[in-house]
């Protein structure tokens, strides 16, 4: 039996984010629902049982509205494309100078693909990362944040956990509500737990800085003028250059040069900066999370599946992107089923998760009573 232990919290953002990165590199809404598959099956192996992982059924339910969202707006506001119509709708002629832009006007069915597909591709998105919200500990996440970020880490911490502790205390409440007979559904509802949620965040927040004041967090030592320079310096060519090489990716048609290299000479001149800044911080570390062969197969799955969907759209495989004008049936590349098949492996290669033990006390007791 494998001994069951919590997988570094970076493993698992590592993985959820080369997933995202595949589904940006595709339109093809078979294989965007194939990589919400296999975030889903990973989540329901390797969920923890705590609130903060019930996360991932929020961000589901925020995709389909994403969807709807931009349906809506290709109806309301997009420019006709295509010719076969599937409604008549009244619409409005705008001045030249907004060409390409109506409102209302006959709906047609090319303009609802389009509109679909990229709907589709952004809920993706969004799933993965709620997948490592579901999968990764926020207070371990915490832990594992370099030095030199102290105040930025703190800040990604509370944003990135302020959805799961939204559904748990949303949980919580509902719960309270249905034990006292009262309405947890509708606008009365929701205005009714709408304090309670604000104030239970509130009081969270000031807990954790409180908290992380009393034990020193952030502490700075001596250091030098030159050194700061040379970090601020590393730290803005660094993040410069990684987001134009994220952009030289993402963006099809673009020079090769603004992609992975300028990625690399980003990636390599931040963790340098964070290097240098790291040791003006004092700070100490009890049972840090281990970083072993689990950590290395998870994160090399996110990369690995990345690195297929976008070695395909480079490529410019047949299936990475569905024509909507004229409609076509979406095919099935190989290459990015075999990115689906690794993305979905660290439901087996992951160790288990450890289990929360109820306490003895806690544990409910069943009584007998006298008919």
């Amino acid at each position: 039996m494998r001994e069951e232990r919590w997988l570094h919290p970076g493993a698992w953002w590592v993985w959820a984010l080369g997933l995202a990165a595949a589904a940006s590199r595709t339109t093809n809404p078979l294989l965007l629902l194939l990589l919400i598959g296999a975030a889903a099956v990973v989540v329901q192996a390797r969920r923890p049982e705590e609130p903060w992982a019930r996360s991932f059924g929020f961000f589901l339910r925020l995709g389909v509205l994403v969807i709807v969202i931009r349906v809506l707006v290709q109806v309301v506001f997009g420019a006709a494309i295509g010719t076969t119509t599937l409604l008549e709708l009244p619409g409005i002629a705008l001045p030249t100078w907004m060409a390409g832009v109506r409102l209302g006007g006959d709906l047609t069915l090319e303009s609802l693909l389009m509109a679909l597909y990229d709907g589709l591709r952004l809920a993706t998105i969004l799933i993965c990362i709620g997948a490592a919200n579901s999968l990764a500990s926020p207070t371990r996440l915490l832990k594992s944040v370099p030095a030199a970020l102290y105040e930025l880490g703190v800040s990604v911490v509370v944003a990135l956990t302020f959805t799961p502790q939204l559904v748990s205390d949303v949980d919580r409440l509902r719960t309270t509500r249905r034990l006292r007979g009262r309405q947890t559904r509708g606008i009365r509802a929701i205005a009714g737990s709408a304090i309670p949620v604000l104030e239970g965040s509130l009081e969270r927040s000031v807990t954790l800085a409180a908290a992380m004041d009393s034990r020193g967090y952030g502490r700075r030592g001596d250091t030098p003028t030159s050194r700061r320079r040379v970090t601020a310096a590393l730290l803005l060519l660094g993040l410069v250059t990684a987001v134009i090489g994220v952009y030289g990716l993402v963006a099809s048609g673009s020079p090769a040069v603004l992609g992975l290299p300028m990625l690399a000479v980003g990636l390599v001149s931040t963790i340098a900066a964070l290097t240098l800044a790291g040791r003006s911080r004092v700070r100490t570390r009890y049972r840090p999370d281990p970083w072993n062969a689990p950590e290395w197969l998870v994160s090399g799955a996110g990369i690995g599946a990345a690195a297929l969907f976008a070695g395909a759209a480079w490529a410019s495989v047949p299936g990475m992107e569905t024509p909507f004008d004229p409609p076509v049936w979406p095919s099935l590349p190989i290459i990015a089923l075999l990115g689906i098949a690794l993305a979905a492996t660290p439901a087996i290669i992951a160790p288990p998760v450890p289990r929360t033990v109820t306490p003895v006390a806690a544990q409910p007791t069943r009584q007998e009573v006298a008919a």
